[in-house]
């Protein structure tokens, strides 16, 4: 899949820019935090399981807690100085069939993925607003296009969208808000979902790294802030097509999910002998 192109026309310099990204050590994170650290910003992570090896100097911080969040926080802000741009990049996944009971693993993709963004950006606003600064939300595809099986990961990354919004709207004047739509990139974060056999290779195609790192930045570097930003041409087209013809693509999604329940992808997974069973058996 060919990635969106990046260029220098129409971005700001980054050297000075004083940035906090979350999720800094993972894989999305890593590869922000050196893209921007190279290009001359000032740049502090947080992360629950800071590396070694990080590019980038990052602060312990499990984003579920809420005096935690906005002591490390404060800590990365009074270590850049202030801050110019937040990049909500913290975020986790795993199996949550729809049909299931919530239980602590659709807690657990709900806390991170959206209330610790909205825990670390609320602690960042006062300084955001008086540097006129940029918020940048790491969303997914599936925050448009929902996959089944992986209802909470959807659920929370359209519930990102909707809180950046809300920001957008009371922030706008001062602070802009951009939201980045990933689809698939090979990282650790579809692990859990492979080892209860709910994979979904064959219902969504894999992009590079590079191109949503590169998004990201142009979201952070842009002249111009925009609202919404898909990492590919074709994430373009399915974000088009999920926004504005949502029965076609409901239609070609529960066709693809139809063909793998019924080719044995989901041999002797659990969580989702009920769907294989609705479209195996008699009628």
């Amino acid at each position: 899949m060919k990635a969106a192109p990046m260029t220098r026309r129409g971005l700001r310099d980054a050297r000075g820019l004083r940035v906090l990204v979350t999720g800094a050590s993972g894989t999305f994170g890593r590869a922000v935090c050196a893209r921007l650290a190279g290009l001359g910003a000032h740049v502090v992570g947080l992360d629950r399981a800071p590396r070694p090896d990080d590019p980038v100097e990052v602060l312990a911080c499990d984003i579920t807690d809420d005096a935690g969040t906005a002591t490390a926080v404060a800590a990365a802000i009074d270590r850049l100085g202030g801050l110019d741009l937040l990049v909500n990049n913290a975020g986790v996944g795993g199996p949550a069939p729809a049909e299931l009971p919530p239980g602590a693993e659709v807690r657990r993709q709900l806390d991170i993925n959206l209330l610790g963004a909205w825990r670390v950006t609320a602690a960042c606003v006062a300084a955001l607003v008086a540097s006129r600064g940029r918020i940048v939300m790491v969303s997914s595809r599936m925050a448009a296009l929902q996959l089944p099986l992986a209802a909470a990961y959807g659920a929370s990354k359209r519930a990102l969208v909707a809180y950046a919004d809300a920001l957008r709207l009371e922030l706008g004047t001062h602070v802009g808000v951009t939201c980045v739509y990933p689809s698939a990139v090979r990282s650790p974060i579809h692990d859990s979902t492979a080892e209860a056999g709910l994979s979904l290779d064959g219902m969504s195609s894999y992009e590079p790294l590079e191109g949503v790192v590169d998004t990201v930045l142009r979201a952070a570097l842009g002249r111009r802030v925009r609202r919404d930003l898909s990492t590919t041409r074709r994430g373009a087209v399915e974000f088009f097509l999920a926004r504005h013809l949502p029965s076609l693509t409901d239609r070609i999604v529960a066709r693809a999910l139809a063909g793998r329940a019924r080719s044995g992808a989901f041999e002797g997974a659990e969580m989702a002998a009920s769907v294989v069973r609705r479209h195996t058996e008699a009628p």
